[in-house]
């Protein structure tokens, strides 16, 4: 082929690219001038003779391997008896002794493990590499070994071609160096923004665990939170920013906080969820992340959830039956345009419930379900306290410290009581109906539930005020049905009120003049904590609570589950 008028044809940079391989090939070729070829303008000396290129074969081996700057030894034999060793060779270890077998002329390649690899390329006769093996000297080589004769031939030797890998490996450590700090930051942060210690409801025990990606993962943006709602409600979370690093930590970080401020209004799971959407969207339109939140109220036994993309709760209930609560979920959080909606699962007294994210289920080679339903199994047979369920089930998933994704797990347990401890969680309700008598009756009932439960005269007196306040209020502002629920923990007296109105009262301050307006004043003066929120189906919940000394009595074994 015409190189010369071909690349005439192409761009610069891939002209001059085809001179240099025409001036090559004519350079070696054997066919003399107009013989199938047509000779370079530059390929001939000034008097016109063509310019003489040896042949490869040609060159004298000993002196091209003495000036190559890389180091060079060649061994023979089963022993491999030093043969020869280059200037480079000689000036990285010193002078070597030719003849003297390689584990004693050679001691440097015993020691980076190299005999073993000679003693394969001696048997296999193929060529074999170890990559960036720093030696005695301090350097990096990358050595290539190199049989010289056809495999299973006694005499057969091996070269060894050692290159000078060392600004590369530092490259390479400099830059893992910087990809450990990143991670270290993104850990870092990411552990300062999950809770450092759970909040502990009255009615549940939970336990969770945190668990980053290995080494060659990048950190990504897990968190679970637990948030005391008052009234004995909990409010349960666990959410997944997608994507890696500082980034996805510091979306986390903003989206839990925000979790928190919006948990303190105390609204259904699906409005708390459709106000996260809103803000995942300013917090930035490109990072979406998906997210539960779910509320126990022990009143009703039933655990109250929203779903944005997230993985179903699964609940053990008391008899090991395991139930997938999977309807309702809508799309993940800054996806916009869903109305997100609430569904609930059982969670009565000895059952479990476990949030997670998808780091503990889903794996490279399997369907999303199969993870799911090997969850199950180990949830069905995980017994404890819920950190020893918590550990069982991570490490069931077979979850290392090298594990390719970020583990968040949350899980959370609501306990059958009984006996002494069961004596110090107690109900009453009463049904208030009829006129402004209902007001009396409310009065009498909380104070001879107070009375069986032989709280001290003091706390006795408040809680018949608070209860008096909280029915006057709704009798005055609410409509039926009505209803007066005290309840008893090991910690603290709720009272409650609820009726049909879904107008939430306020506090305000009453002029000396008003003849109302003073009730919810009183309750928040006297009370540890107070309370309003809408219930589902309309109407609304009004609460206080008292906390108590960690010497209250227990109350008296005909106080419990006191109806009228």
């Amino acid at each position: 082929m015409n190189f010369t008028r071909w690349s005439a044809r192409l761009p610069g940079t891939q002209r001059r690219a085809a001179a240099r391989t025409e001036q090559a090939v004519q350079a070696v070729s054997p066919n003399p001038p107009g013989e199938g070829s047509v000779p370079a303008a530059r390929a001939g000396r000034p008097d016109g003779q063509p310019a003489f290129v040896p042949a490869v074969d040609e060159l004298p081996a000993r002196e091209v391997l003495d000036r190559v700057p890389a180091l060079v030894a060649l061994v023979h034999g089963p022993d491999h008896s030093l043969a020869y060793v280059n200037d480079a060779y000689r000036a990285a270890f010193g002078t070597r002794t030719p003849g003297e077998p390689a584990r004693e002329a050679l001691p440097e390649l015993s020691e980076l493990g190299l005999f073993p690899l000679l003693d394969q390329v001696l048997r296999s006769g193929r060529p074999r590499t170890l990559k960036s093996r720093r030696a005695v000297d301090g350097r990096f080589y990358t050595f290539t070994c190199t049989p010289v004769a056809e495999g299973g031939d006694r005499d057969a030797g091996v070269l060894v071609f050692a290159t000078d890998v060392t600004d590369h490996a530092e490259a390479a450590e400099r830059l893992r160096a910087s990809e450990r700090s990143q991670r270290e930051t993104a850990v870092t942060l990411q552990r300062s923004l999950l809770p450092q210690d759970l909040e502990e409801p009255d009615d549940l025990r939970v336990a969770a665990t945190y668990q980053p990606g290995g080494t060659e993962a990048a950190v990504g943006g897990d968190w679970y939170d637990v948030i005391t709602l008052g009234g004995g409600r909990t409010a349960l979370v666990i959410g997944d920013v997608m994507g890696r690093g500082v980034r996805a930590a510091a979306v986390m970080g903003q989206l839990r906080t925000a979790v928190r401020a919006y948990a303190r209004l105390d609204l259904p799971p699906h409005e708390v969820l459709q106000l996260l959407d809103g803000l995942a969207i300013e917090i930035d339109a490109n990072q979406i992340a998906t997210c539960v939140y779910a509320v126990h109220d022990p009143n009703e036994g039933r655990l109250v959830y929203a779903s944005a993309g997230h993985l179903p709760i699964l609940v053990r209930d008391e008899n090991g039956t395991v139930l997938r609560a999977d309807e309702p979920t809508g799309p993940p959080l800054g996806t916009g345009g869903w109305v997100h909606a609430s569904g609930s699962v059982p969670l009565g007294p000895g059952s479990t419930a476990v949030l997670y994210t998808d780091g503990l289920v889903e794996r490279r080679d399997e369907d999303l379900d199969e993870g799911i339903a090997a969850l199950e199994r180990a949830l069905a047979g995980a017994t404890g306290s819920p950190q020893v369920v918590c550990d069982r089930l991570v490490r069931s998933a077979g979850v290392t410290a090298d594990h390719d994704d970020d583990v968040a797990v949350l899980v959370l347990q609501h306990p059958a009581r009984t006996g002494p401890e069961g004596d110090l969680f107690r109900n009453a309700a009463l049904d208030l109906l009829g006129g402004i008598e209902a007001a009396p009756r409310a009065r009498a009932f909380a104070s001879g539930v107070l009375t069986s439960w032989r709280f001290p005269v003091e706390l006795h007196d408040l809680g018949v005020l608070a209860a008096s306040e909280l029915v006057a209020n709704s009798l005055q502002h609410g409509v039926p049905p009505m209803r007066l629920r005290l309840r008893r923990t090991d910690r603290r007296l709720i009272i409650e009120v609820t009726d049909g109105d879904d107008h939430l009262p306020r506090r305000r301050r009453a002029e000396p003049a008003d003849e109302s307006g003073r009730g919810i004043d009183i309750v928040a003066t006297i009370a540890s904590a107070w309370g309003a929120r809408k219930t589902p189906g309309g109407g609304k919940a009004v609460w206080c609570e008292f906390l108590l000394s960690k010497g209250e009595p227990a109350p008296g074994p005909g106080a419990e589950g006191i109806r009228r």
